[in-house]
């Protein structure tokens, strides 16, 4: 029986102003540190990169700074809602009430996007290119598109999601229960894996489980 995490989110409007370099900065030392490390099936996929979040929200929108350190680096994917799971990549999945229906947010380390809402993996309704181009990115691996790569590599992608592209209202001073999750995976790289920050208890790999969501409360 798997007990699903709780994550109080810190309220920085101070935010909203900042190039996104400047809000890593802030996250790193303002905002609420997590990591990314349930190993759901230890067995058949045992492999861990170190993956952790340092994350905030502005009232406007949610800040959330991904690390990751890792031996294979892959960012074939450049195209909005293309396979960014295949690469290496980040994501979070949030529903606004309850735990269906859900959005997923999934980046690749170039910041490549996919995001649909969705009930299950099988049915999504995909954001436009315009609803993804709301959403501010800033990966330290660049833009281009690469093969996979093989060495040590240590990564960051800085997001910034608005609030009003998931339905979300925020009034200070009363906080937003939020149901969702964070992962890492790689499916096509030498060495797949699939990391979730709340745990995840099914047979085999399966981010579309709202089920096992966590609380995530913005302050």
């Amino acid at each position: 029986m798997t007990t699903p995490k709780t994550l109080n989110v810190p309220y920085l409007p101070q935010l909203d102003g900042m190039p996104l370099d400047k809000v890593t900065a802030t996250l790193d030392e303002l905002g609420e540190h997590q990591t990314v490390s349930c190993i759901n099936w230890k067995e058949e996929y045992p492999y861990a990169p170190l993956t952790a979040f340092n994350i905030a929200h502005s009232g406007t929108a949610i800040y959330i700074d991904f690390f990751v350190r890792c031996n294979y680096l892959r960012a074939v994917h450049d195209k909005n809602n293309s396979d960014v799971y295949q690469d290496s990549c980040v994501e979070f999945f949030v529903a606004p009430d309850g735990v269906r229906p859900y959005y997923n947010f999934e980046f690749n380390c170039i910041g490549t996007t996919h995001v649909g809402l969705r009930n299950d993996r099988h049915s999504a309704k995909l954001l436009t290119d315009e609803q993804i181009d709301s959403i501010r990115r800033l990966p330290s691996c660049g833009t281009r598109p690469f093969e996979e790569l093989e060495g040590i590599f240590s990564w960051n992608l800085t997001v910034a999601i608005p609030l009003s592209l998931i339905g979300v209202e925020y009034t200070p001073g009363q906080p937003v229960t939020l149901h969702g999750n964070f992962y890492k995976c790689a499916d096509l790289t030498t060495v797949p894996h699939f990391l979730s920050w709340s745990p995840i208890d099914t047979p085999a790999p399966d981010f579309h489980r709202p089920e096992f969501f966590g609380k995530i409360t913005l302050l």
